[in-house]
């Protein structure tokens, strides 16, 4: 049995210890079974609890998760060491390579006026680095082609956006975007009135979602944290409908949805600012 490293507050231990999981030779079968693919899924998910963490202000808790995050990482960069792909130094080297080349009101010459204002020029380095990196690669690409598709689908969709709209294919006034809804929902209900089949209603809804995507960018919200806080919302409302009824000696089965409802509307009352 191979000790753990001495020391497990550096870098350098958690390196040691994924080496150590990796090893074909008494390491874990489970970690070395594992590839960029099967990986992949743990790794949103870690970053999706790390969301979560913030979210619910549990810092303690944030803390595990940003450790469990650093694990995927170092994953990574284990198994393409092996592959002679790269290393996790150069990793750390690209980003850090990276925040200096897209900093340079902070590590050159440069000046920015505002927080918005830097959010405009990392775009525009963001653009030009894919300008470059296509360059080298040789082939014309897509604007929208280096979006990941892995990304959450408002996510995606607010990138696919975004990226357009930088070239001016876009709304100019939120109105014509409201104008859009409206014309979206009136095609979904036409095709539910014709009882079109399911490919036709998934069609109908997705422009519905990504016109409310559009329609968010324009009035500065986060679709993705819009829905999350949403979520959110109804599970914590709902959660006092089970507890008010559960109160009664009830089951929900067991009552009305006029009862239900009286209980949602008990729960949004009682939230602040209502």
């Amino acid at each position: 049995m191979t000790a753990p490293p001495a020391d497990t507050r550096r870098i350098e231990g958690l390196l040691a210890i994924m080496a150590r999981l990796r090893d074909p030779e008494g390491g874990c079968p489970w970690d070395v079974a594992q590839t960029f693919a099967t990986i992949a899924p743990y790794t949103l998910e870690e970053a999706y609890e790390v969301a979560d963490a913030i979210a619910r202000g549990d810092l303690g808790d944030l803390k595990d998760e940003l450790g469990d995050l650093l694990l995927q990482v170092v994953f990574h960069a284990q198994m393409a060491a092996e592959a002679r792909a790269f290393t996790f130094a150069d990793v750390v080297d690209a980003i850090c390579t990276k925040m200096i080349r897209r900093h340079p009101h902070v590590f050159g010459d440069a000046t920015v006026a505002s927080a918005d204002a830097q959010t405009t020029a990392w775009e525009e380095h963001k653009r030009l680095e894919r300008e470059e990196r296509d360059a080298k690669v040789g082939g014309e690409k897509g604007l929208l082609d280096d979006i990941p598709l892995a990304h959450p689908a408002l996510t995606r969709a607010l990138k696919i956006q975004k990226r357009a709209a930088q070239v001016g294919f876009d709304w100019r006034e939120r109105a014509r975007v409201l104008d859009k809804l409206k014309e979206e929902i009136m095609e979904l209900s036409q095709a539910i009135a014709e009882k079109r089949n399911a490919e036709k209603l998934t069609d109908e809804m997705g422009d519905i979602l990504f016109v409310c995507v559009n329609l968010a960018r324009h009035i500065g919200v986060d679709p993705e944290a819009a829905l999350r806080a949403t979520n959110d919302k109804f599970a914590r409302r709902f959660r006092h409908v089970e507890k008010t009824i559960g109160a009664r000696g009830k089951a929900l089965s067991d009552v009305t949805l006029d009862e239900m409802d009286a209980a949602w509307d008990d729960a949004k009352r009682s939230e602040p600012g209502r």
